[in-house]
């Protein structure tokens, strides 16, 4: 089992290589903000499904946890390897190529499960289930889950802040989300991303909680910065700490949730 091959090709051209310290910075202070208040401590054991490069694993693995990454993508998984090796002192625990809805572990052994990627790119309701169900099995009773998704109105947001709404192939694209979930990306014009599923807030708090974890809750990560990110002076730790607290305010505001980018959901197995 593996995602599509359009989708395993857009990762192999390196796309995650930069992102995160360019436009998606926000993206992940806000994500390793929310790792740092609802991990469990190191250490302990924490399985990156879906960790690329290891962005978030090989940080982790430096704090002293136990991270065992994987990911669909060879070549992501060479890379995080490669690093890996790099901090000799605190390495990963492992990096495999695989899939999150067949995850070599066994039941009951992880700490915490990161699902920040593949619920983006399982356009099934089954699949997702799949994915979610396999976080359930591995995790520890009182195990932690966070998984990450994309909203459903990200390229509404996205294409009106970039003036692509403009453009009726990408209105198109728009429309297709806003009607079934599923992003594509027809003429594989590179920006407009892949193929991909877009949650809405209370359909993804109701996907995990189907799984299992009945205490799910779901918050925004850039909230409604999202849009005003590249105004964001993050270099500046006054106005960077100032922006991640106004997003902390109004992380589960009902009516704001659907403006941020991406999503998390946070739930314990039972």
């Amino acid at each position: 089992m593996r995602p599509s091959d359009e989708v395993v090709a857009h990762y192999s051209r390196g796309v995650e290589r930069d992102r995160l310290g360019t436009w998606g910075r926000l993206e992940a202070l806000r994500t390793r903000e929310l790792l740092a208040r609802f991990l469990p401590s190191a250490p302990a054991v924490v399985w990156d499904v879906g960790g690329a490069e290891g962005a978030y694993a090989l940080p982790l693995a430096e704090a002293g946890y136990e991270v065992y990454l994987l990911d669909p993508v060879p070549a992501h998984v060479d890379a995080a390897r490669a690093a890996s090796a790099r901090q000799a002192a605190a390495p990963l625990a492992g990096a495999v190529v695989g899939d999150a809805r067949g995850l070599p572990a066994a039941s009951a052994t992880a700490d915490a499960v990161l699902l920040l990627g593949p619920l983006y790119h399982l356009t099934e309701a089954r699949d997702r289930e799949s994915a979610l169900t396999e976080a359930y099995r591995v995790l520890r009773p009182g195990g932690r889950l966070l998984a990450a998704a994309i909203s459903r109105f990200a390229s509404t947001l996205d294409g009106l802040r970039a003036g692509m709404a403009a453009d009726p192939v990408f209105e198109g694209v728009i429309e297709g989300d806003l009607d079934t979930g599923v992003h594509r990306n027809p003429e594989g014009r590179p920006g407009w991303f892949t193929l991909a599923y877009f949650h809405r807030p209370d359909e993804l708090r109701e996907e995990v909680r189907r799984s299992g974890f009945s205490d799910a809750e779901v918050y925004a990560v850039e909230g409604p910065c999202a849009q005003a990110s590249m105004n964001l002076d993050l270099d500046d730790p006054v106005a960077r700490h100032a922006a991640l607290r106004a997003i902390a305010r109004v992380e589960q505001e009902p009516s704001l949730l659907g403006a941020s980018s991406h999503l998390m959901a946070v739930a314990s197995k039972p």
